[in-house]
């Protein structure tokens, strides 16, 4: 009766907020991640009800220009995805992912509401619009006050405070859900961070649809009410899953762990590390078994840092590291190459929020006699396109090539990472055709003046906003499961934390590289990025992103060759190591 009930508890050191071993029975799974993802449709929801249609509201009732509106947005989201990293140290550190979670739901929603006050009471909110011409604009003096400019972008940046506590600790918390001890579990943890993706998008495309719609002819205090009112919804549906949510618990930071093996090594920088790796410092598998962690075992790579492992001088944890802690350092520092290689391709994403739409001001927006299209609606059908390319994917082609890979996934994470870049390449250079064509017809019909309509249907983006999406579906969907999957035990968090950076810096890189572009252009000539699209040279823009996002296709192959995933160690062989430890030890004591 004790053996059976001991398998009834889960096995990875996971327990409910009390601190006590949780029933596998009655937590976890689906049963859990129902809550999350349902959470994660409704967050979704309100993050793009404000971020996709931001670059309209900085220019037509904060008046920036497209350099300083475009910027002004990727800088904010940029943001968005770096403070993940304070936020997962805090969760790991001190107070756990579920508390942490609580309260940065708090200050997200008190940003949200911040937001919509900023934009519908009237000390609050800029004054009614001046036009779209650039006459109207050159006269106008309606202008937001530096009051009012500092609420709005107080409540932006409070929001961005909040997501860096949500961000980290949502996706990890649902895979956490799943205990890899148990085959069963760890199979249907494959399938998890495909629907994870499905849930984000599907929020996103009500946001892009309805919300973006309601904003532009509605009124943006609507617009924002109900994004907050949906993230209000979503922090209810994840506290009702709450008695069924499996915990990790709090333990000292991956960051500090791996900064503990980086200085022991430098430490003992000129200490010979022995070749039996055997002599290295190392706990039994008893002690990992007992506390639900996972041994892992010495490999050759970064042999540098194995000298942290060397029995030699001061006992004290920033002296001497296991095998384990080294190797787990080892693993997160070889992903780095890697995350390097997505800065440019988030640079891309970063264009669908900014440049993209605001081509799309410039074209005719009519659909019918009576019905005209907000140009943010375009990133909707990013989110059409990668769903439906999800779904492709992930009934047809994965079974396909499982037959011929032997790959549960069909193909290895990197090679779908991989088609997902070389896409980026091939939308760029559509989106400079786009833009050649759009120049090619203002100039026939004469138009030249800012705020003025290009008489070219504005589905002539179309190609590149559904391109983005089947990109997605590679590239995200990889990304995230990759950073995920390939981070060792304990330090799962951290890979989220990798795959927001690759965000937060390729959005960061994006205002970067589009204010360098803009300032040396205009001082060699003509600017290729103007206030007047209509004058400004967007394709020659285009062009040079579609030749950056080369250069990084050709150096992620070289990096992704370079790359050795993680060997899995299976439960029954650990387990089988831990009998035979065990049994060594008995027949050394008898």
């Amino acid at each position: 009766m004790e053996e059976r009930g001991t398998e009834d508890y889960t096995e990875d050191g996971t327990v409910d907020l009390k601190g006590r071993p949780v029933l596998r029975s009655s937590t976890g799974k689906w049963k859990a991640c129902y809550f999350i993802v349902g959470y994660e449709v409704f967050e979704r929801m309100a993050y793009y009800g404000i971020a996709s249609n931001l670059v309209i509201y900085l220019t037509d009732k904060l008046h920036e220009g497209t350099v300083t509106s475009s910027n002004n947005v990727t800088n904010w989201i940029g943001t968005v995805w770096m403070t993940p990293l304070l936020g997962a140290y805090i969760a790991d550190t001190y107070l756990g992912r579920y508390r942490t979670f609580i309260i940065a739901s708090a200050v997200y929603l008190t940003g949200m509401v911040l937001l919509t006050l900023a934009v519908s009471l009237p000390n609050l909110r800029p004054p009614s619009s001046c036009g779209q011409l650039k006459q109207e604009q050159d006269n106008c003096h309606k202008r937001a006050s530096t009051f009012q400019i500092s609420i709005f972008y107080t409540a932006l940046y409070i929001i961005a405070i909040g997501t860096g506590g949500t961000k980290p600790n949502i996706s990890t918390m649902g895979a956490d859900q799943f205990d890899d001890f148990d085959p069963k579990e760890k199979f249907r943890k494959l399938s998890f961070f495909n629907w994870w993706m499905f849930s984000i998008f599907l929020g996103t495309l009500f946001s892009n649809t309805f919300l973006v719609y309601i904003q532009d002819n509605v009124g943006w205090t609507v617009g924002y009410a109900l994004p907050t009112l949906g993230l209000a919804v979503s922090i209810v549906v994840f506290v009702l899953g709450s008695r069924y949510y499996r915990h990790k618990p709090v333990s000292v930071s991956p960051l500090v762990r791996m900064a503990r093996v980086v200085v022991a090594a430098v430490r003992k920088r000129r200490v010979v590390a022995p070749v039996d790796p055997k002599e290295l410092h190392e706990l039994s598998l008893e002690e990992y078994s007992r506390c639900g962690g996972f041994r892992v075992d010495h490999s050759s790579s970064i042999r540098i840092l194995d000298k942290a492992a060397v029995k030699s001088g001061a006992d004290s944890p920033w002296t001497l590291c296991t095998v384990t802690q080294v190797e787990q350092t080892k693993q997160m520092i070889k992903m780095i190459p890697i995350l390097a290689s997505t800065f440019i391709p988030s640079t891309m994403i970063a264009q669908t929020h900014t440049l993209f739409i605001k081509q799309g001001t410039t074209l005719e927006r009519g659909i019918g006699p009576h019905f005209q299209i907000p140009p943010a609606c375009l990133t909707a059908f990013v989110t059409i396109f990668m769903l439906l390319t999800l779904v492709l994917h992930d009934r047809f082609f994965v079974p396909f090539l499982r037959n011929y890979t032997n790959n549960p996934r069909g193909i290895t994470l990197l090679q779908r990472m991989g088609i997902g870049f070389a896409l980026h390449v091939i939308i760029m250079t559509s989106a400079c055709f786009a833009e050649r064509r759009r120049l090619s017809v203002a100039r026939e019909n004469r138009v030249f003046e800012k705020g003025e309509t290009v008489p070219l249907s504005i589905f002539i983006l179309l190609p590149q906003f559904a391109l983005m999406g089947v990109a997605d579906n590679f590239a995200e969907v990889a990304k995230i499961e990759f950073f995920y999957d390939q981070a060792p035990e304990g330090m799962k968090s951290l890979g989220t934390a990798y795959y927001t950076t690759s965000f937060g810096v390729g959005y960061f890189l994006s205002s970067f590289l589009l204010s360098t572009v803009a300032e040396v252009t205009k001082r060699n000539g003509r600017g290729w990025i103007l206030d007047n699209l209509n004058k400004s040279r967007l394709d020659y823009y285009y062009a040079f992103y579609a030749v950056l996002s080369f250069v990084n296709f050709l150096f992620f192959i070289f990096v992704a060759k370079m790359f050795v995933y993680n060997t899995e160690k299976k439960g029954a062989e650990t387990e089988l190591q831990l009998k035979e430890e065990v049994s060594d030890k008995s027949s050394m004591h008898n």
